[in-house]
């Protein structure tokens, strides 16, 4: 029985040319992180000795080889017909009795009876190596019950290594076919299609920022996840507070998990499952709890330690006894290769139409023509550079995913099988955007862009982008600090690969407008809306508790995304700094905004702290603000507080934030103040006495000192950061920083737009500059040459 079948417990990773990579990698955590908390059910494994006397009969395997030798894998008609052939003569062909007698005598071996459900899983001896992911080549069948529908399930996965997708995949990747041999692993059944299933990686899959953990989450069977029938729940986990035992969420991204896939009437291949669809109250509800997804994020890592390198996990929560099972872990082939010291940036250099949003797979942008594909006998219409649009790719369609130029789909989150192949390929997809076979027509010239954060955008047209690659392994030195304007948590890891000294500005309303959009008094005063608000609110708030803690949490998700992206660099978080024509716009806003003619001198900053009105909401600023620096020990935060007008001003709003449990010093913290009215400057001395330093913000310094609205398109031509007046002032304002050792930086636009004004503040004495992070590499090589000019 040895030569034919073997325990799950018997073998490692060392069998993987008998029992694949993925069969062997099952047995290494059964029987060695079985006692670190990692559970794996138990099972049998045919050997790859077993699949290749199977083809032995009647020299099948000969007859196989001999026809794919003459298949060109570039013709999508002739390999789909190829395949339907060699699949159907393995179908036909029984298995030998030796075969046959060693699987009766395994299921037996493990309990078998009648009711007893298995998985039956591919796992080929060339399949989840370093350098190949082989993601979704071959077949898996849940739910499979009787000896005879079992033996039926291992036939079909054997057919399975000769699938279009897997043939052309070895093919594209340098694999010869009679090389690779299959072993089906045949599992017990996890009960999640009474609980929850899923993927996680233990890196960020879209920037490979390697200090998250990744988890995606949907009802039912698994896999709906993996093959992007679903837009599941996503999470990330920061690794390094989850090793402390602090709450180490730091995303949440409710997913609308519109179907699940749960055990059919009978155990055949045919009808194992079914698909059904989720109720709408829990659509609007996570699929796990967060003490389920640190778990998951603890067993992770510890397979990601005990392999040495990024894993690729598939889990299962068991309805019935609650706990979390791991039922294939894989290297992760694509980010971990990616060479850290080359920075990759695509930039659209103009702007567009949407036509629509979904999730981005990648950070590339593509263009052409649109190619509508409804299933897979379409697939020769695709031609090289067009952009495949489709409900949801299938790993099947990889031998035409290769030629498009983008994939957009209907359905599909960020770890299905099919956005794993396009981070592959290297081609941008937006997955899961609802209706985008219906909103697109087929012909139409369109630009993919998934290099805007996790939003993906099909724009109108064929736009112009740049492609830019910068080596950034030894950037030249420089006299004081560049740091980056970074408002956006969506793309805070792709960020933090540039080089950098962290964060100087993090603008908390950005976090606001795109991960809240509601006013924070509407939410306070809930109960006071009418229905129609009341109903638009309670859909942007799904999956948390109540609308206050909605506010709180999406707010600690924003900024200790960013805070964990750059720890343990400095990241300087500026309180709200909405206008009240901006916070008018947020969801319900209208009714607490008076309309002020000139909003940009109004009601903004520390004024609305301190006042009655508004000090409701600026306290759960600071209460996020705490939770991120004390609760999740992200303590690189730092406080800095905008449009101080007067030296009264100043002192109330710090009494305030201490009042809120945020007290200069304590834990480290330091309070900046934005340096932005001439005031500021001209009584530094005083201002200084009640924070640690100035944040210089160049934009309404020019436009308070120049008395120019810089709003106003008419005198837009005389708004320049380098004029003598504000200069002046900004000389002021570093002097008086530098007399009393505090820090000094600049965050506003002029540096990032003006190459000669950094060198000027760098000549100053300047602590840093903070650049936006598309200006970083050019204005750092740009001052290095003038430094080394100059000496």
């Amino acid at each position: 029985m040895q030569e034919y079948i073997v325990r799950l417990d018997q073998v490692g990773m060392d069998d993987i040319e008998q029992v694949g990579g993925k069969n062997a990698s099952l047995g290494e955590m059964i029987t060695e992180l079985s006692g670190a908390g990692v559970k794996v059910p138990g099972g049998f494994a045919t050997t790859a000795t077993a699949f290749r006397d199977f083809l032995k009969h009647n020299q099948l395997d000969q007859k196989i080889n001999e026809t794919l030798a003459q298949l060109d894998p570039e013709d999508v008609n002739a390999l789909a017909a190829t395949g339907t052939q060699v699949r159907q003569w393995i179908l036909e062909t029984p298995f030998p009795d030796a075969l046959d007698q060693a699987i009766e005598a395994a299921f037996e071996e493990m309990g078998g009876h009648a009711d007893l459900a298995v998985a039956i899983r591919s796992s080929a001896t060339a399949e989840d190596l370093p350098d190949a992911s082989f993601a979704g080549q071959q077949e898996t069948f849940l739910n499979i019950r009787g000896l005879a529908n079992i033996k039926a399930a291992i036939h079909e996965v054997f057919a399975s290594l000769y699938n279009d997708r897997a043939i052309s995949y070895r093919v594209h990747h340098g694999f010869e076919h009679h090389e690779v041999a299959l072993s089906a692993g045949i599992q017990r059944m996890v009960r999640s299609e009474t609980g929850a299933s899923g993927v996680m990686f233990t890196l960020d899959t879209e920037s490979g920022f390697q200090h998250v953990v990744f988890i995606t989450s949907a009802y039912g069977l698994g896999e709906t996840v993996v093959q992007g029938a679903v837009n599941p729940d996503e999470f990330y986990v920061y690794k390094p507070t989850l090793r402390q035992g602090a709450p180490a969420i730091l995303r949440r991204s409710l997913g609308s998990k519109a179907i699940k896939m749960i055990y059919g009437a009978e155990g055949t291949t045919a009808s194992a499952v079914e698909t059904v669809s989720v109720p709408v109250e829990q659509r609007m509800q996570f699929s796990i709890n967060d003490a389920e997804v640190q778990e998951l994020a603890k067993i992770a890592m510890t397979i990601e330690q005990h392999y040495g390198r990024p894993m690729d996990i598939e889990w299962a929560k068991d309805g019935d006894d609650g706990e979390l099972y791991i039922v294939q872990a894989r290297p992760e082939t694509v980010k971990s290769r990616d060479n850290a010291t080359v920075i990759e940036r695509y930039l659209l250099t103009e702007t567009g139409n949407v036509l629509l949003e979904g999730r981005s797979i990648g950070h590339r942008i593509g263009s052409g023509p649109v190619r509508i594909v409804e299933s897979l006998s379409d697939m020769d219409k695709i031609q090289p550079g067009d952009v495949l649009v489709t409900d949801m790719t299938d790993p099947d369609w990889e031998p035409v995913m290769k030629r498009s130029s983008a994939i957009i789909t209907n359905r599909g989150g960020r770890t299905c099988h099919a956005a794993i192949i396009a981070r592959e390929l290297g081609i941008p997809a937006i997955v899961g955007c609802g209706d985008a076979t219906e909103r697109l027509t087929d012909g139409q010239e369109v630009t993919v862009s998934c290099a805007e954060g996790d939003t993906g955008r099909a724009y109108e047209g064929c736009l112009d982008f740049e492609h830019q690659t910068n080596k950034v392994d030894s950037m030249p030195p420089l006299p004081f600090d560049i740091m980056m304007n970074v408002g956006n948590p969506d793309r805070a890891f792709d960020f933090q690969a540039l080089p950098n000294a962290g964060v100087g500005l993090a603008r908390l309303e950005f976090i606001i407008n795109r991960m809240i959009g509601i006013h924070p008094k509407a939410l306070i005063e809930f109960d006071q809306q009418d229905e129609g608000l009341k109903r638009t609110i309670e859909r942007r708030i799904a999956g948390y508790e109540n609308p206050i803690e909605f506010y709180v949490a999406k707010l600690v998700e924003g900024i200790s995304t960013l805070a964990a992206a750059f720890y343990p660099k400095k990241v300087i978080v500026r309180m709200s700094d909405f206008k009240s024509n901006e916070y008018g716009h947020l969801i319900g806003g209208q009714a607490y905004e008076a309309h002020e003619e000139n909003p940009m001198l109004g009601f903004r900053g520390a004024s609305r702290y301190i006042a009655e009105s508004f000090r409701q909401c600026f306290e759960l600023e600071c209460r996020a603000l705490k939770y991120v620096r004390d609760v999740m020990k992200l303590t690189n935060v730092e406080v800095m507080i905008p449009f101080v007008r007067t030296v009264g001003e100043a002192k109330q709003v710090v009494e305030l934030l201490a009042e809120n449990g945020l007290n200069r010093g304590e834990n480290g913290l330091r309070v900046i103040m934005m340096c932005e009215i001439p005031s500021n400057a001209l009584l530094a001395d005083q201002f200084l006495e009640y924070f640690d330093g100035f944040s210089i913000g160049s934009n309404d310094l020019t436009q308070l000192t120049l008395g120019l609205d810089r709003d106003s398109g008419v005198i837009a031509h005389l708004f320049d950061e380098r004029n003598d007046a504000v200069r002046k002032l900004l000389a002021m304002a570093i002097q008086a920083c530098k007399a009393q050792d505090k820090y000094v930086g600049i965050c506003g636009q002029g540096p990032s737009d003006h190459p000669d004004l950094a060198k000027w503040l760098m000549e100053q004495g300047i602590s840093s500059v903070s650049l936006n992070p598309d200006s970083v590499l050019d204005t750092w090589f740009f001052l290095a040459n003038e430094e080394h000019s100059a000496s």
